[in-house]
């Protein structure tokens, strides 16, 4: 995961996650990069209990903040707001699983992204395949459940 000395490109890891704690702290350190060095969206990808949300709460622990985060599923976005460093953090959590138009999955997307844009905060997409077109430049993280626990693929944005 260590940066190149001569490139401040970063290259794609793959990472094993034994448990929910592995996938938590996945989520703080992409909370890291995406702070110091953005862009400030994560695209999430993965089948239904690979560990979106799991990985999100790590996020919002990475951002300094402390309420509950759960999936917003049903109600699609949720905002949150924190402290790290004396500094306020945000997260905008998207769920686009219930959007199975990619017209209102583009529209709902638009408003959370200005608003995030606006906030400063970090933009996390779970099911961005709803989208008609997949948003760039990008972090994303394609959770897998295999026989060890579960894999991430974490891509970094296109440089």
């Amino acid at each position: 995961m260590g940066k190149s000395e001569h490139n401040s490109c970063r290259q794609g890891w793959q990472q094993s996650l034994i448990d929910a704690a592995a996938t938590r702290q996945l989520g703080a350190e992409l909370a890291a990069l995406l702070l110091a060095e953005g862009p400030r969206l994560l695209l999430l990808q993965g089948d239904l209990g690979a560990g979106k949300t799991c990985l999100v709460q790590g996020l919002a622990q990475g951002l300094g903040i402390g309420e509950p985060i759960t999936s917003p599923t049903f109600a699609l976005a949720q905002h949150y707001s924190g402290q790290l460093a004396g500094r306020s953090t945000h997260l905008v959590h998207l769920d686009l699983y219930r959007l199975e138009q990619p017209e209102a999955a583009d529209e709902l997307f638009a408003q959370e992204d200005e608003e995030a844009l606006e906030l400063e905060a970090v933009l996390a997409v779970e099911w961005p395949e709803r989208l008609g077109v997949i948003p760039t430049p990008a972090w994303q993280v394609h959770l897998q459940i295999d026989a060890d626990g579960r894999r991430a693929l974490v891509q970094a944005p296109d440089c």
